[in-house]
């Protein structure tokens, strides 16, 4: 999966980690920043994907579809597609600016609009990431958890980085009896969970 990842999907890769790279320096305002996962992150969440069990894949917070090239990777394996949630437009249309570039529009279902509206349509879900504002952590989780196949996995991110904002929600979920949870240390920090 990793060995050979199509030219295209490498390109933008490329170029996106560029973007984020100045983005963190130039003094870009928050929203507008990418604020993307690293490639190490990235090839662990396609990991994630690639082990989980049959069922919808989905990702919170697109921004502009950098773990979602990532996971792209893992649904080509699968035969599966993942559907990724946006809610900025500005956003949005770098994302589709971004399946378009790499090619990968035939296993990615791009939603601009709010996933906790479409979350309660999923009823076998195999994989979540969650990758949005902190604030919406714990209303997506309450979701998704219950739409969960036994042995589904959701992936939270900058549990770390984020770690006094996050710590109610990480706290609860680790206690949470539907789940097995644990924390790695990659990246910003990700909390995973499989669903018992």
């Amino acid at each position: 999966m990793f060995h050979s990842i199509p030219e295209r999907v490498q390109a933008r890769m490329d170029e996106l980690e560029r973007i984020d790279a100045r983005d963190r320096v130039d003094g870009t305002a928050r929203l507008r920043r990418l604020r993307q996962i690293s490639p190490e992150t990235g090839r662990f969440l396609a990991l994630l994907a690639a082990m989980a069990p049959a069922g919808d894949c989905l990702e919170i917070g697109t921004s502009a579809g950098y773990s979602t090239l990532w996971l792209s990777l893992a649904c080509r394996l699968r035969g599966s597609i993942i559907t990724t949630f946006e809610v900025l437009e500005e956003k949005a249309a770098l994302a589709r600016q971004t399946f378009a570039a790499a090619g990968v529009e035939d296993v990615v279902r791009f939603v601009h609009g709010d996933a906790r509206d479409y979350l309660p349509d999923y009823a076998h879900l195999a994989f979540c990431f969650l990758d949005a504002e902190k604030d919406i952590y714990q209303p997506c989780y309450d979701i998704a958890i219950p739409r969960l196949v036994s042995g589904g996995i959701l992936a939270a991110d900058n549990v770390i980085s984020h770690g006094a904002e996050l710590a109610p929600f990480v706290a609860g979920v680790l206690e949470d009896p539907r789940v097995d949870a644990t924390i790695a240390p990659v990246g910003k920090g990700i909390l995973i969970c499989r669903k018992l």
